[in-house]
């Protein structure tokens, strides 16, 4: 998923309108998980100083201000450059894999030219660990990237695929993952659980983009909630463990009111003002 139809960007984090002729109305399920505060300060830090350490500069630049001053500068956004890098890979591994989907369902496909943009950026590996993965677990699909809306909380989003492995009715979210120095997909993060249990909490479903048109949604009835590691050595399939559901689904509304209040209080007023001294 790279661009849902119904999706905007906006200072207020990604958000869904009702359809093409709508503004935005409601965040997305994963702007709303967005409000859990985490730290990447020492993960940048790290990020810049790695940077620094391979620059080809480096060398010429010790004893030379100036220049070291550049390759400071050079290596300073080492971790953004990086986030966009996974960015763009995460986009073009979850359109492939979308693509698989609409061919097991006889839809026109850009199969192949999803392929070939992994294969430009040496990612075909993914690819290969995702096709190894959809034989062996013979997964059927039913939905794949559709869009969700929950109005009585309000919020909406695009889920990966809603189908069915060993006749279970399943929601899966995929999530590319680097390989550690053992050779191993990195885990998930839990926040994929609360992903997982808002989709699977959605009151509609999308029917027509243009004409702003939906349904009942049809999954949510206790289906299994997995987060599918995608890497290039392997794939890992981890299942939202029933038992912790409830928890984190009252943790997802709990932050979809941050949101709300934040943004209540942005559109307040003014926040400080200034004061004159007494007598003046």
């Amino acid at each position: 998923m790279t661009a849902p139809a119904l999706a905007h960007s906006t200072e207020l984090g990604r958000m869904y309108a009702r359809s093409l002729q709508e503004p935005p109305k409601v965040p997305s399920i994963t702007t709303v998980i967005g409000q859990q505060s985490a730290s990447l300060d020492g993960w940048i830090g790290y990020m810049a100083a790695t940077a620094v350490a391979k620059h080809p500069d480096l060398g010429s630049a010790v004893g030379n201000p100036g220049q070291l001053r550049t390759v400071v500068r050079d290596s300073s956004n080492a971790a953004e450059q990086f986030r966009d890098a996974a960015a763009a890979r995460g986009d073009r591994v979850h359109n492939y894999c979308e693509q698989v989907a609409l061919r097991a369902l006889d839809r026109p496909h850009q199969l192949a030219e999803a392929l070939e943009a992994l294969a430009e950026n040496g990612e075909e590996n993914f690819a290969l660990r995702f096709d190894t993965w959809w034989d062996e677990y013979q997964v059927k699909p039913l939905a794949p990237e559709v869009t969700v809306w929950n109005e009585t909380l309000g919020y909406a989003g695009t889920l990966d695929l809603v189908g069915t492995i060993g006749g279970k009715l399943c929601i899966i979210d995929y999530k590319t993952k680097g390989t550690d120095r053992n050779g191993q997909v990195k885990s998930l993060d839990a926040k994929v659980v609360m992903q997982l249990v808002a989709g699977m909490k959605a009151e509609e479903s999308i029917v027509d983009e243009a004409a702003g048109t939906w349904e009942p949604w049809k999954y949510g009835q206790d289906p299994i909630l997995l987060g599918v590691a995608i890497g290039e050595t392997e794939v890992r399939t981890l299942r939202a463990n029933p038992e912790v559901l409830k928890a984190h689904w009252f943790k997802f509304a709990s932050l979809r009111r941050v949101w709300q209040t934040s943004l209540e209080a942005a559109s307040a007023g003014t926040p400080l003002l200034d004061i004159a001294p007494p007598g003046r």
